[in-house]
Protein backbone atom coordinates (compact mmCIF):
# COMPACT_ATOMS: atom_id res chain seq x y z
CA UNK A 1 0.00 0.00 0.00
CA UNK A 2 1.38 3.37 -1.02
CA UNK A 3 0.17 6.75 -2.34
CA UNK A 4 1.16 9.42 -4.83
CA UNK A 5 1.93 11.81 -1.95
CA UNK A 6 4.21 9.44 0.00
CA UNK A 7 6.55 9.61 1.83
CA UNK A 8 5.37 11.62 4.83
CA UNK A 9 5.57 14.01 6.58
CA UNK A 10 5.12 16.47 3.74
CA UNK A 11 6.43 19.26 5.94
CA UNK A 12 9.95 17.84 5.82
CA UNK A 13 12.07 20.13 3.58
CA UNK A 14 13.39 17.11 1.65
CA UNK A 15 9.90 15.79 0.83
CA UNK A 16 9.29 14.71 -2.75
CA UNK A 17 5.92 13.14 -3.62
CA UNK A 18 5.97 9.89 -5.54
CA UNK A 19 9.26 8.71 -4.08
CA UNK A 20 7.71 5.70 -2.33
CA UNK A 21 5.97 4.61 -5.54
CA UNK A 22 9.30 4.86 -7.36
CA UNK A 23 10.99 2.61 -4.79
CA UNK A 24 8.27 -0.01 -5.20
CA UNK A 25 8.42 0.33 -8.98
CA UNK A 26 12.17 -0.21 -9.08
CA UNK A 27 11.74 -3.38 -7.00
CA UNK A 28 9.02 -4.66 -9.32
CA UNK A 29 11.17 -3.93 -12.35
CA UNK A 30 14.08 -5.94 -10.95
CA UNK A 31 11.93 -9.01 -10.38
CA UNK A 32 10.25 -11.32 -12.85
CA UNK A 33 6.77 -10.64 -14.19
CA UNK A 34 5.56 -13.67 -12.22
CA UNK A 35 6.20 -11.73 -9.00
CA UNK A 36 3.73 -9.03 -10.03
CA UNK A 37 0.93 -11.57 -10.17
CA UNK A 38 1.57 -12.49 -6.54
CA UNK A 39 1.53 -8.88 -5.32
CA UNK A 40 -1.62 -6.97 -4.42
CA UNK A 41 -0.55 -3.43 -5.25
CA UNK A 42 -2.52 -0.50 -3.82
CA UNK A 43 -1.96 3.22 -4.16
CA UNK A 44 -3.95 6.42 -3.76
CA UNK A 45 -4.81 9.69 -5.43
CA UNK A 46 -4.61 12.71 -3.14
CA UNK A 47 -7.87 14.53 -2.44
CA UNK A 48 -8.99 18.15 -2.21
CA UNK A 49 -6.33 20.75 -1.58
CA UNK A 50 -3.37 18.43 -2.07
CA UNK A 51 -0.09 20.27 -2.55
CA UNK A 52 0.62 21.75 -5.98
CA UNK A 53 3.84 19.78 -5.82
CA UNK A 54 1.81 16.56 -5.90
CA UNK A 55 -0.31 17.75 -8.81
CA UNK A 56 2.70 19.00 -10.76
CA UNK A 57 4.55 15.76 -10.19
CA UNK A 58 1.93 13.92 -12.22
CA UNK A 59 3.20 15.56 -15.42
CA UNK A 60 6.61 16.66 -14.15
CA UNK A 61 5.74 20.32 -14.43
CA UNK A 62 5.33 23.21 -12.06
CA UNK A 63 1.79 24.31 -11.32
CA UNK A 64 -0.20 26.32 -8.84
CA UNK A 65 -3.16 23.96 -9.10
CA UNK A 66 -3.97 21.92 -6.00
CA UNK A 67 -5.61 18.53 -5.72
CA UNK A 68 -9.14 17.77 -6.90
CA UNK A 69 -11.03 14.57 -7.73
CA UNK A 70 -12.48 15.48 -11.12
CA UNK A 71 -12.27 13.07 -14.06
CA UNK A 72 -9.14 14.57 -15.60
CA UNK A 73 -7.25 14.67 -12.30
CA UNK A 74 -8.08 11.05 -11.46
CA UNK A 75 -6.92 9.81 -14.86
CA UNK A 76 -3.76 11.91 -14.80
CA UNK A 77 -2.86 10.79 -11.29
CA UNK A 78 -3.45 7.14 -12.14
CA UNK A 79 -1.24 7.30 -15.24
CA UNK A 80 1.55 8.94 -13.22
CA UNK A 81 1.31 6.29 -10.50
CA UNK A 82 1.43 3.50 -13.11
CA UNK A 83 4.60 5.02 -14.57
CA UNK A 84 6.32 5.36 -11.19
CA UNK A 85 5.26 1.87 -10.14
CA UNK A 86 6.45 0.47 -13.49
CA UNK A 87 3.37 -1.70 -13.87
CA UNK A 88 0.45 -2.00 -16.29
CA UNK A 89 -2.25 -2.11 -13.65
CA UNK A 90 -3.03 -1.23 -10.04
CA UNK A 91 -4.95 -3.79 -8.03
CA UNK A 92 -6.56 -1.28 -5.67
CA UNK A 93 -6.76 2.43 -6.50
CA UNK A 94 -7.93 4.49 -3.54
CA UNK A 95 -9.18 8.04 -3.02
CA UNK A 96 -6.90 9.24 -0.22
CA UNK A 97 -9.41 11.72 1.17
CA UNK A 98 -12.62 13.27 -0.20
CA UNK A 99 -13.01 16.28 -2.47
CA UNK A 100 -15.92 17.62 -0.45
CA UNK A 101 -15.55 18.96 3.09
CA UNK A 102 -15.36 16.15 5.64
CA UNK A 103 -14.13 16.65 9.21
CA UNK A 104 -11.24 14.19 9.55
CA UNK A 105 -10.39 14.35 13.24
CA UNK A 106 -7.77 11.65 12.73
CA UNK A 107 -5.74 14.22 10.74
CA UNK A 108 -6.33 17.47 12.56
CA UNK A 109 -9.05 19.64 14.05
CA UNK A 110 -12.42 18.66 15.40
CA UNK A 111 -14.31 15.57 14.17
CA UNK A 112 -17.58 17.51 14.52
CA UNK A 113 -19.34 18.40 11.27
CA UNK A 114 -19.58 22.14 10.55
CA UNK A 115 -21.98 23.10 7.69
CA UNK A 116 -20.24 26.48 7.40
CA UNK A 117 -17.21 24.68 5.94
CA UNK A 118 -19.10 23.02 3.10
CA UNK A 119 -17.85 23.98 -0.39
CA UNK A 120 -20.26 24.61 -3.24
CA UNK A 121 -17.61 23.71 -5.82
CA UNK A 122 -16.93 20.19 -4.50
CA UNK A 123 -16.50 17.69 -7.33
CA UNK A 124 -19.62 15.48 -7.43
CA UNK A 125 -18.99 11.94 -6.23
CA UNK A 126 -20.72 10.73 -9.37
CA UNK A 127 -17.98 12.29 -11.54
CA UNK A 128 -15.25 10.60 -9.50
CA UNK A 129 -17.01 7.23 -9.76
CA UNK A 130 -17.41 7.62 -13.53
CA UNK A 131 -13.68 8.22 -13.90
CA UNK A 132 -12.84 5.22 -11.73
CA UNK A 133 -15.21 3.08 -13.79
CA UNK A 134 -13.42 4.18 -16.96
CA UNK A 135 -10.07 3.20 -15.43
CA UNK A 136 -11.46 -0.25 -14.64
CA UNK A 137 -12.72 -0.65 -18.23
CA UNK A 138 -9.34 0.42 -19.56
CA UNK A 139 -7.63 -2.26 -17.44
CA UNK A 140 -5.55 0.30 -15.56
CA UNK A 141 -7.07 -0.60 -12.18
CA UNK A 142 -8.84 -3.73 -10.99
CA UNK A 143 -10.75 -2.24 -8.06
CA UNK A 144 -11.13 1.06 -6.27
CA UNK A 145 -11.47 1.97 -2.63
CA UNK A 146 -12.10 4.89 -0.30
CA UNK A 147 -10.03 6.37 2.50
CA UNK A 148 -10.72 8.77 5.36
CA UNK A 149 -14.36 8.59 4.36
CA UNK A 150 -17.60 9.00 6.30
CA UNK A 151 -20.76 6.89 6.36
CA UNK A 152 -22.54 9.43 4.18
CA UNK A 153 -19.68 9.29 1.68
CA UNK A 154 -19.71 5.49 1.56
CA UNK A 155 -23.45 5.48 0.86
CA UNK A 156 -23.11 8.11 -1.86
CA UNK A 157 -20.29 6.24 -3.60
CA UNK A 158 -22.35 3.05 -3.59
CA UNK A 159 -25.43 4.88 -4.87
CA UNK A 160 -23.49 6.54 -7.70
CA UNK A 161 -21.82 3.26 -8.63
CA UNK A 162 -25.15 1.43 -8.81
CA UNK A 163 -26.75 4.17 -10.89
CA UNK A 164 -23.80 4.24 -13.31
CA UNK A 165 -23.37 0.47 -13.54
CA UNK A 166 -19.85 0.77 -12.13
CA UNK A 167 -18.53 -1.73 -9.56
CA UNK A 168 -18.88 -0.59 -5.97
CA UNK A 169 -15.84 0.35 -3.87
CA UNK A 170 -14.29 -2.75 -2.29
CA UNK A 171 -12.42 -1.19 0.62
CA UNK A 172 -12.15 1.76 2.95
CA UNK A 173 -8.88 2.77 4.58
CA UNK A 174 -9.66 4.78 7.71
CA UNK A 175 -7.82 5.50 10.93
CA UNK A 176 -8.47 2.61 13.30
CA UNK A 177 -6.60 1.38 16.35
CA UNK A 178 -7.02 0.94 20.10
CA UNK A 179 -6.67 4.71 20.47
CA UNK A 180 -9.23 5.54 17.77
CA UNK A 181 -12.17 3.16 17.34
CA UNK A 182 -14.59 5.51 15.59
CA UNK A 183 -15.16 3.15 12.66
CA UNK A 184 -16.89 0.49 14.75
CA UNK A 185 -20.23 2.33 14.98
CA UNK A 186 -22.32 3.36 11.96
CA UNK A 187 -19.49 2.95 9.44
CA UNK A 188 -19.14 -0.69 10.47
CA UNK A 189 -22.87 -1.15 9.85
CA UNK A 190 -22.75 0.40 6.37
CA UNK A 191 -19.65 -1.60 5.39
CA UNK A 192 -20.74 -4.91 6.94
CA UNK A 193 -20.80 -7.99 4.68
CA UNK A 194 -24.59 -8.03 5.01
CA UNK A 195 -24.85 -4.46 3.67
CA UNK A 196 -22.32 -2.85 1.30
CA UNK A 197 -19.58 -5.43 2.00
CA UNK A 198 -16.69 -2.96 2.03
CA UNK A 199 -13.66 -4.19 3.96
CA UNK A 200 -11.80 -1.92 6.36
CA UNK A 201 -8.05 -1.51 5.89
CA UNK A 202 -7.00 0.17 9.16
CA UNK A 203 -4.22 2.69 8.79
CA UNK A 204 -1.86 3.35 11.71
CA UNK A 205 -3.08 0.33 13.71
CA UNK A 206 -0.17 1.00 16.10
CA UNK A 207 -1.09 4.65 16.58
CA UNK A 208 1.98 5.93 14.78
CA UNK A 209 4.09 3.56 16.87
CA UNK A 210 2.67 4.68 20.22
CA UNK A 211 1.03 1.26 20.66
CA UNK A 212 4.43 -0.43 20.79
CA UNK A 213 4.95 1.17 24.21
CA UNK A 214 8.19 2.83 23.11
CA UNK A 215 6.98 6.26 24.24
CA UNK A 216 5.78 5.26 27.69
CA UNK A 217 7.62 6.55 30.74
CA UNK A 218 10.79 4.58 31.25
CA UNK A 219 11.03 3.34 27.66
CA UNK A 220 14.62 3.40 26.44
CA UNK A 221 14.16 3.71 22.66
CA UNK A 222 11.72 6.62 22.33
CA UNK A 223 14.32 8.86 20.70
CA UNK A 224 14.49 6.51 17.71
CA UNK A 225 10.76 6.67 17.06
CA UNK A 226 9.30 8.85 14.33
CA UNK A 227 6.93 10.60 16.74
CA UNK A 228 10.05 12.05 18.34
CA UNK A 229 12.05 12.51 15.15
CA UNK A 230 9.20 14.38 13.43
CA UNK A 231 7.68 16.06 16.49
CA UNK A 232 8.65 19.50 15.16
CA UNK A 233 6.31 18.87 12.21
CA UNK A 234 3.42 17.86 14.49
CA UNK A 235 3.49 14.37 12.98
CA UNK A 236 0.92 12.09 14.71
CA UNK A 237 1.42 13.87 18.02
CA UNK A 238 -2.20 13.16 18.95
CA UNK A 239 -1.15 9.63 19.93
CA UNK A 240 1.12 11.09 22.61
CA UNK A 241 -1.41 13.37 24.27
CA UNK A 242 -2.12 12.78 27.97
CA UNK A 243 -5.27 10.62 27.57
CA UNK A 244 -3.57 8.50 24.89
CA UNK A 245 -0.59 7.89 27.16
CA UNK A 246 -2.90 6.83 29.98
CA UNK A 247 -4.81 4.43 27.74
CA UNK A 248 -1.61 3.04 26.18
CA UNK A 249 -0.21 2.25 29.62
CA UNK A 250 -3.41 0.34 30.44
CA UNK A 251 -3.24 -1.64 27.21
CA UNK A 252 0.39 -2.47 28.00
CA UNK A 253 -0.75 -4.07 31.26
CA UNK A 254 -3.29 -6.17 29.35
CA UNK A 255 -0.63 -7.27 26.86
CA UNK A 256 1.74 -8.25 29.66
CA UNK A 257 -1.01 -10.30 31.31
CA UNK A 258 -1.77 -12.02 27.99
CA UNK A 259 1.91 -12.83 27.43
CA UNK A 260 2.28 -10.83 24.21
CA UNK A 261 3.90 -7.55 23.26
CA UNK A 262 1.77 -4.42 23.13
CA UNK A 263 2.26 -4.22 19.36
CA UNK A 264 1.05 -7.81 18.97
CA UNK A 265 -1.99 -7.07 21.14
CA UNK A 266 -2.89 -4.00 19.08
CA UNK A 267 -2.55 -5.77 15.73
CA UNK A 268 -4.27 -8.97 16.87
CA UNK A 269 -7.16 -6.87 18.16
CA UNK A 270 -7.57 -5.30 14.70
CA UNK A 271 -7.50 -8.79 13.18
CA UNK A 272 -10.31 -9.86 15.52
CA UNK A 273 -12.79 -7.29 14.14
CA UNK A 274 -15.29 -8.78 11.68
CA UNK A 275 -15.11 -5.77 9.34
CA UNK A 276 -11.30 -5.75 8.95
CA UNK A 277 -10.18 -7.45 5.73
CA UNK A 278 -6.48 -6.56 6.03
CA UNK A 279 -4.34 -4.19 8.09
CA UNK A 280 -1.80 -1.60 6.95
CA UNK A 281 1.39 -2.25 8.90
CA UNK A 282 4.59 -0.22 8.89
CA UNK A 283 8.12 -0.98 10.04
CA UNK A 284 11.58 0.55 9.95
CA UNK A 285 13.54 -2.60 10.79
CA UNK A 286 13.35 -6.31 10.02
CA UNK A 287 12.71 -7.00 13.71
CA UNK A 288 9.66 -4.75 13.67
CA UNK A 289 8.44 -6.25 10.41
CA UNK A 290 8.68 -9.79 11.79
CA UNK A 291 6.79 -8.83 14.94
CA UNK A 292 4.07 -7.18 12.85
CA UNK A 293 3.66 -10.14 10.50
CA UNK A 294 3.76 -12.69 13.32
CA UNK A 295 0.84 -10.92 15.01
CA UNK A 296 -1.40 -12.14 12.18
CA UNK A 297 -0.33 -15.77 12.52
CA UNK A 298 -2.92 -18.45 13.32
CA UNK A 299 -1.37 -19.01 16.76
CA UNK A 300 -2.10 -15.44 17.88
CA UNK A 301 -5.71 -15.31 19.06
CA UNK A 302 -6.78 -13.00 21.85
CA UNK A 303 -8.93 -14.64 24.52
CA UNK A 304 -12.43 -13.42 25.32
CA UNK A 305 -11.13 -12.27 28.70
CA UNK A 306 -8.44 -10.16 27.01
CA UNK A 307 -10.96 -8.65 24.60
CA UNK A 308 -13.24 -7.75 27.51
CA UNK A 309 -10.35 -6.07 29.34
CA UNK A 310 -9.57 -4.06 26.22
CA UNK A 311 -13.18 -2.89 26.00
CA UNK A 312 -13.13 -1.88 29.67
CA UNK A 313 -10.19 0.44 29.04
CA UNK A 314 -11.96 1.82 25.96
CA UNK A 315 -15.10 2.54 28.00
CA UNK A 316 -13.03 4.57 30.47
CA UNK A 317 -11.11 6.46 27.79
CA UNK A 318 -12.91 6.55 24.45
CA UNK A 319 -10.84 7.43 21.39
CA UNK A 320 -8.26 9.40 23.38
CA UNK A 321 -6.19 10.37 20.34
CA UNK A 322 -9.05 12.60 19.18
CA UNK A 323 -9.17 14.46 22.51
CA UNK A 324 -7.19 17.46 23.70
CA UNK A 325 -4.63 17.11 26.47
CA UNK A 326 -5.98 17.13 30.00
CA UNK A 327 -2.92 19.13 31.06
Amino acid sequence: DTAEMYPVPMSDPSWMPGTTEKFIGSWLAKNSSAVREDVVLATKIAGFGASAKIVGNRRREETTATGRLDRASIKSACDASLARLQTDYIDLYQIHWPDRYVPIGAFFGSPAYNPALERADAVPIRESVEALGELIKAGKIKHYGLSNESTFGVCEFVRAADELGVPRPVSIQNSFCLLHRGFETELAEACAPSNFDIGLLPWTPLGGGALTGKYLDGASNAAEGRLVKYAKYGFHQRYLNDPSRVATAEYKKIADAAGVTLATLALAWCKSRFYVSSTIIGATSMTQLKENIDAFGPDIVLSEETLVEIDRVHERCRDPSIMSDFS
